[in-house]
């Protein structure tokens, strides 16, 4: 039977769109999540090599990250101060005393054929995600432990070559391994509990969390089991997952595909599978036969040393207000709804600018739906984040203010706010430039209503009639007579007290 067990091409479709199916009711699935965050610290884990992304191969190494004989390595200690933030905001227990394991295994970027990494003794342990679902109730997610390691280098692969290159730049950045209790029932779960962790870690500014860099990847483990019962089923590892979309789709496929194994009378091997995004499917990688045995042994050249409590109550206090804190305060301080307040907290400097321009104006779901709207706009249009929009949160007030007020319209507001960003002129500058001041004078709009209603006779005996579009009609006929420039609101009024 091929690697997909007999799942038809509907069956993948369905199974790989990160919706809960209706499981048989025999079967509970538990799945458990393992991610690599890279730090974003200068320099490497235990050496003073750069981690710059992108530099030409093999020109960013050393004795140490080389693992040539006679070299010492050296704990990078804002790679440590990172890793006991993330495991703070994780709720996580630091331990007294940790120390660092080689983890024993070869593989050609992997240059000291061991990897330094933590195995009984991690950095932390005993932490917890919180995960909202579709219906609104939250269920928490154990953290199993977080430990700090080292990177491997990279293999590249050109089909036109009959061999493949390595580069060892990345060989010995700091990662920060999070392990998730199995606690996850769905694949919608798994993808939520990776957004909320994401979020989490961009907050505490210690990563930048890019998955086509690497700087976050996961692996995702799997098992079914009957209902009711405590025992694990055999567990299925899935690699090569570069989306949380891929990780979704590839437990939705994997939770069919072992479904339809165990109510066939089969069995579940214990192996390593890849995910084919191409195909929608899982392929077998390795058995558990071929699995590693690491020979963890401590590492003779770092000492065991201890986590003295006031430099963790140091580190807790650079701590930032973290997402499902901030998201609480905006519902309760905003009166935000829940959609909206995601939107605002979904990124920290977006978060800062939302509240920067409320402080200016002072009008919380005027500046949301405007940030919603227009400014998400232009993000997405120019490839950027919010830092990088050439908008400053008083500009945005200012706009938002001169539309409110009735000095421009909301057209022309959009526009203004447009210029603004390509150019960077000042709002109020441009509305005087382009000649975009609306007409709010009562006195000077008389007149130009007069002439309309003298004009359109039959739309004005329409309207009378009971024909309401007809006002519309004639308000367009103002908006056209002062080039757009015609209070609405104000136009509407007075013709309603005219034509009774």
């Amino acid at each position: 039977m091929s690697s997909a067990q007999g799942l038809t091409t509907n069956d993948r479709q369905r199974d790989t769109s990160g919706e809960r199916r209706n499981m048989n009711d025999k079967y509970e699935t538990v799945i458990g999540l393992e991610v690599h965050v890279q730090l974003a610290t200068r320099t490497k884990a235990f050496c003073g090599c750069s981690t710059v992304f992108g530099a030409r191969p093999n020109t960013q190494v050393c004795p140490v990250c080389l693992g040539l004989p006679g070299v010492l390595p050296v704990l990078n200690r804002k790679a440590f101060e990172y890793a006991i933030k993330v495991a703070l905001a994780l709720g996580c227990d630091i331990q007294k005393k940790a120390k660092f394991d080689r983890k024993n295994y070869y593989y050609p970027d992997l240059p000291k054929n061991y990897q330094i990494s933590q195995y009984d003794m991690p950095l932390a342990y005993n932490g917890r995600i919180t995960i909202t679902g579709g219906d609104g109730s939250t269920r928490e997610i154990g953290v199993t432990r977080a430990h700090l390691e080292e990177d491997a280098g990279k293999l590249l692969h050109d089909p036109e070559q009959p061999f493949s290159y390595v580069d060892l730049n990345r060989t010995g950045t700091p990662l920060l391994e999070i392990v998730s209790e199995p606690d996850i029932r769905t694949p919608g779960e798994a993808y939520e509990y990776l957004v909320i962790l994401k979020q989490a870690v961009k907050y505490l500014e210690v990563s930048d969390c890019n998955m086509e860099e690497g700087s976050l990847r996961c692996d995702a483990n799997i098992s079914l089991r009957e209902k009711g019962t405590a025992e694990l089923g055999s567990k299925v590892e899935i690699k090569n997952l570069n989306s949380f979309k891929a990780v979704r789709d590839a437990l939705a496929f994997e939770e069919k595909r072992q479904e339809k194994v165990l109510a066939g009378g089969g069995k579940v091997p214990q192996e390593t599978r890849l995910w084919d995004e191409k195909n929608n499917m899982t392929d077998p990688m390795r058995s558990k036969e071929e699995a590693h045995d690491y020979r963890y042994f401590p590492e003779p050249d770092l000492v065991p040393f201890e986590i003295r409590a006031d430099l963790v109550e140091e580190i807790r206090r650079t701590v930032p207000e973290l997402p499902w804190e901030k998201k609480r305060r905006f519902i309760e301080q905003y009166k935000l709804s829940d959609r909206d307040t995601g939107i605002m907290i979904s990124e920290k400097d977006l978060a800062d600018f939302f509240e920067s321009v409320v402080a200016e104006y002072n009008d919380p779901h005027t500046v949301c739906n405007w940030i919603r709207g227009e400014v998400m706009m232009h993000i997405k249009e120019r490839g950027t984040d919010i830092a990088g929009l050439n908008l400053g949160a008083a500009d945005l007030a200012a706009v938002i203010m001169m539309a409110k007020k009735g000095a421009i319209s909301g057209l022309a507001a959009k526009d203004v706010l447009k210029i603004h960003i390509d150019t960077g002129k000042d709002p109020a500058a441009i509305v005087r430039e382009k000649g975009l001041e609306q007409v709010s004078d009562e006195g000077a709009l008389e007149d130009i209503i007069r002439e309309v209603i003298a004009r359109n006779e039959k739309s004005v005996s329409d309207y009378r009639s009971g024909k309401t579009n007809a006002l519309s009609f004639l308000v367009g006929q103002v908006m056209k007579d002062t080039k757009g420039k015609a209070n609405p609101k104000l136009v509407n009024e007075m013709f309603r007290k005219k034509l009774g």
